[in-house]
């Protein structure tokens, strides 16, 4: 379709300048456009969108949008078309489920409007031809940054590219540093989007600037917060432990590049993703310590963050389940352990976060051994100056009335996640509830007395911390029985025996003068250095409780006499007497960051006064642009942060690497060489383009497909697109057949059948014995079934990292060695099936090269042969293709997801399971079957045990 040639009448919400430049550039050709996160990507495409909406008779394909996404851009479309009043739009089509039929997609595109498709649906439709390519006015695709050669948005790309050169092609992107790894990252990343302009606007950009630092800048007031002396000497601590894994990494692993393995990058949020990756090739030479310290590195950056947003008592909890996580697992012989919690470091992270929540000390008495504790209950210092905040705000509105504008008058405090929204929510309600004391309060006026504190809710967090204490000491107490009884009978032939039943122990200095019974001269510490998980004793708790109890106490009384009021009450009479509208200038808004979302949420809330109780570079950019974009609403920002925190140094080394990333990139699209090709739109030969630009480790290109009469043809299962081989096969100058396959996965020929697997799928595939149903049906219906066992190129090309080396007693037991071995169970395989042909690849690409071999001197599959393979009697091929198309599910629905569900169950086969889709509408209509109503579609041994799967009780076949 082309756009109307007639000019309709469109009114856009685009009132900054930098956007509506923008605008106009990307309505005049085809760009990827790299814009700094905040400054309102989703704004400037709905625009776009709407646009072309409004004009009519288009068909525009938004690609790689999630469902948030494409709510923002349904809404914003229907919002557009209201304000333009355009009797063409027609808004957004979401095809995002496998619901929708084939017959109804067909005409949906032939209507024409805005699509939003999933790119497996996609991907289908555009080689199946129920989507014609040269149909589609254009294509917008949404993250650009994660479309690498090997996607499948990659893939859909070229299939319209070649197709299609007349139609648009737009990409957006808000993350720059994707876009900076790697050699010539910009330019192989617009190859992959056959692009030849890239639009760049960093915050930094002339035109950005001037539209966001004019006389409407918004106000803002910036908040050092001092941490305490306990908080930066447990956060001293966490980096010092950071800092010996890293060191235990590097001596562990001489040969890897470690540039960039050091403190500053260990605050990057991405920096244990990043060492796991470089591990990862060399995975299974790595030692078992390697990959338990790359584990205790997300544990330490994910403590670093807690310090700061948990309270003292919720981070005291979470330090005790890391603690008891990294304990041995019961049963096991390995009694190593993280080698951070041998450290001083660690002993101090434990000793400084007990005494947040409390204090020892002894009771009275010259004999008294006996320790009391003290609540201490430190408060997280934003606290106390987010009240103060809040109490500046109250004092302004009372003595300086505001000038009536456009906000609502509202309060929003914008937090790192939900979790910190809860804890604020409480903190608020009770900051100014005073806990009762035992002691008689005089008629004096204390002023301290009024000021907010956060003690009522610390004491409830503190009750409640020392009951789940006490039940968790119990659970640890079995836990370590079992484990004990597990090791005194458990002979691990790895390590070295005793010399006799006499030996000498490995400690020989067991008495200690003085009477003391600690372990050396440190009793917090087991015998191997690590240390000893604190558990208080019962009088010490009984101590604290009573210290806590009798303000709960009276909090529970007030809170019983709440409930029986309302519970008394008919809760649809005197509505009115409960229930009211709150006005927007009387509400504090507590909300997490969302990305591009909180545009919305400073849209609608419309606030006055933003309190940022975490730092956001985005966000505060979307604050610049909100108050930019509107004359008639005042905004005062208040920006709160730990100084000297790793908070702090976070968030100003994310916007240091943005700019760097801006920076790279300018310099690279400055020299950066334009591919001239006979296509003005990038798209060479089919033939020769695909692999050259992105497998460099073939020569030249590698081999070119022979120039035969009819393209060497591959029939592809549906299923198989979530992997990258069917675009690689593409990329060989293979023609793709999508088909619903009953057998294998892929059909090369009439006689060559092939079921791929990756190495995950294989050990399910074992576990569940489907490999066995799926060898025998390929052996009926083929005569040369093959085994396809694929490994990721990005891992070790070896079977090591899956074999049973987690220690367990089962493992050691000579007897059972090899039992639930990999290897063992292929040999068993390969018993079974002589014939069956293994091919081991060690990547993707090497499996396009090994499929177009095994098709050099054969004949071409035929669909309709390879989809009737496996059905029943009186089920035709067209359940499976669509004639004269190829395509996926003729005039029936499917939904795979479903599909591969039932498939695993017990009694389910790829023959039978045709009959009970038919036949039932969900998997939960199955479950409800009775074995007369399976047995007439399946059989009544195979109706079995579907319901006997279904009606088994859980609970009692765990027990037993």
């Amino acid at each position: 379709m082309s756009a109307s040639s007639a000019p309709q009448p469109v009114k856009l919400s685009l009132p900054l300048v930098y956007q509506q430049k923008l605008f106009e550039e990307l309505r005049k050709e085809d760009e990827l456009v790299i814009l700094a996160r905040g400054l309102g990507l989703m704004r400037l495409i709905t625009n776009l969108l709407h646009s072309y909406d409004a004009a009519g008779n288009n068909l525009i394909v938004v690609v790689n949008a999630d469902d948030r996404e494409n709510a923002w851009i349904g809404e914003a479309l229907a919002e557009h078309a209201a304000t333009s009043m355009s009797p063409k739009a027609r808004g957004l089509t979401v095809v995002n489920t496998d619901f929708t039929s084939v017959g109804t997609r067909e005409k949906m595109y032939v209507q024409g409007g805005i699509f939003s498709i999933t790119s497996r649906i996609l991907v289908v439709d555009l080689l199946t031809n129920i989507l014609n390519p040269e149909t589609i006015t254009g294509m917008i695709v949404l993250h650009a940054d994660r479309i690498v050669a090997t996607s499948l948005e990659a893939f859909i790309l070229r299939i319209y590219r070649q197709k299609n050169k007349v139609g648009f092609l737009k990409a957006f992107s808000d993350n720059p540093d994707s876009f900076t790894v790697g050699f010539s990252p910009l330019a192989t990343m617009m190859r992959n989007m056959f692009l030849r302009k890239a639009s760049l606007w960093p915050r930094f950009h002339v035109q950005v600037a001037q539209s966001l630092e004019g006389k409407k800048k918004a106000e803002v007031i910036e908040l050092e917060v001092p941490m305490t002396d306990s908080m930066r000497e447990i956060q001293t601590a966490i980096m010092e432990c950071v800092e010996i894994s890293i060191h235990e990494l590097k001596k562990e692993n001489t040969g890897l590049e470690m540039e960039d393995w050091n403190l500053d990058s260990a605050l990057t949020r991405n920096f244990d993703r990043m060492v796991r990756r470089q591990l990862e090739p060399n995975w299974h030479r790595v030692s078992w310590k390697t990959k338990q310290i790359a584990g205790d590195l997300t544990v330490l950056r994910g403590m670093l963050q807690s310090i700061l947003a948990l309270d003292a008592v919720s981070f005291l909890q979470q330090l005790d389940t890391i603690h008891a996580a990294h304990k041995p697992a019961p049963g096991t012989t390995r009694q190593t352990e993280s080698p951070w919690l041998f450290s001083d470091a660690a002993q101090t992270i434990f000793e400084t976060a007990r005494q947040r929540v409390y204090s020892s000390k002894q009771k009275a008495g010259p004999n008294s051994t006996i320790e009391s504790l003290k609540p201490v209950l430190e408060e997280q210092p934003k606290w106390a100056v987010l009240a103060d905040v809040l109490e500046e705000i109250d004092r302004d509105l009372y003595f300086e009335p505001a000038v009536r504008d456009d906000s609502n008058g509202t309060i929003l405090i914008m937090c790192a996640d939900t979790d910190t929204c809860r804890q604020l929510r409480d903190y608020l309600q009770t900051m100014h509830t005073r806990p009762r004391t035992a002691k008689k309060v005089e008629e004096v006026y204390d002023p301290e007395e009024d000021k907010p504190s956060g003690a009522f809710l610390m004491r409830r967090k503190l009750r409640n911390y020392l009951n789940w204490k006490r039940e968790f000491a119990q659970v640890n107490a079995t836990l370590f029985s079992e484990n004990q009884k597990a090791l005194s009978g458990a002979v691990d032939p790895r390590l070295p025996q005793a010399r006799g039943r006499g030996g000498a122990p490995a400690n020989k200095r067991r008495r200690v003068r003085g009477g003391g019974g600690g372990v050396g001269s440190n009793p917090s510490r087991h015998e191997n250095g690590s240390i000893v998980q604190h558990f208080e004793k019962p009088n010490e708790v009984a101590d604290l409780m009573s210290e806590i109890q009798i303000n709960e106490d009276d909090a529970g009384g007030q809170a019983a006499e709440e409930i029986i009021t309302f519970a008394t009450a008919d809760p649809l009479e005197d509505m009115d007497d409960y229930y009211q509208l709150y006005d927007m200038q009387d509400l504090v808004v507590i909300h997490a960051y969302e990305g591009d979302q909180d545009e919305h949420v400073l849209e609608e809330v419309k606030p006055k006064y933003i309190i940022m109780y975490e730092p956001d570079a985005s966000f505060i950019r979307r604050v610049e642009v909100y108050r930019s974009s509107h004359n008639d609403r005042n905004v005062r920002v208040y920006f709160l942060y730990y100084g000297g925190s790793v908070e702090e140094q976070r968030y100003l080394s994310s916007v240091r690497r943005e700019k760097d990333a801006f920076t790279k990139l300018i310099r690279e699209r400055a020299s950066m060489s334009i591919v001239m090709t006979t296509d003005s739109h990038g798209v060479e030969d089919p033939e020769s383009a695909f692999l050259r630009t992105i497998n460099t480790r073939i020569a030249g290109g590698g081999k070119l497909a022979k120039a035969t009469a009819q393209p060497p043809r591959v029939v592809v299962d549906v299923r198989e697109f979530r992997s990258s081989l069917p675009s690689l096969l593409h990329g060989r100058s293979m023609v793709i057949v999508p088909c619903m396959l009953t057998v294998g996965d892929y059909i090369l020929s009439p006689n060559i059948c092939v079921e791929r697997k990756s190495v995950s799928d294989l050990i399910s595939s074992f576990k569940d014995g489907r490999l066995y149903a799926q060898c025998e049906t390929m052996f009926q219906h083929y005569r040369n079934p093959m085994l396809l066992i694929e490994f990721d190129q990005n891992k070790s090309f070896t079977l090591e990292p899956f074999a049973d080396l987690s220690g367990s007693l089962r493992s050691v037991n000579p007897e059972n060695a090899g039992a639930n071995d990999l290897q063992s169970k292929i040999v068993l395989l390969t018993l079974a099936f002589p014939k069956l042909r293994i091919i081991w690849s060690s990547s993707p690409y090497e499996t396009a090269e090994i499929f177009e071999r095994l098709k050099a001197l054969e004949e071409e599959p035929d669909p309709v042969a390879a989809v009737r393979a496996g059905l029943g009697e009186g089920e035709s091929p067209e359940d499976g293709v669509n004639e004269g198309k190829g395509a996926v599910n003729g005039g029936s629905t499917f939904n795979m997801e479903a599909q591969e569900m039932l498939g695993k169950v017990p009694g389910v086969t790829p023959k039978n399971i045709r009959n009970i889709t038919a036949e039932a509408e969900n998997v939960r209509e199955v479950a409800n079957m009775e074995v007369e109503e399976l047995g007439r579609l399946v059989g009544r041994e195979a109706a079995g045990k579907i319901v006997e799967f279904f009606r088994k009780d859980v609970l009692e076949d765990y027990s037993g």
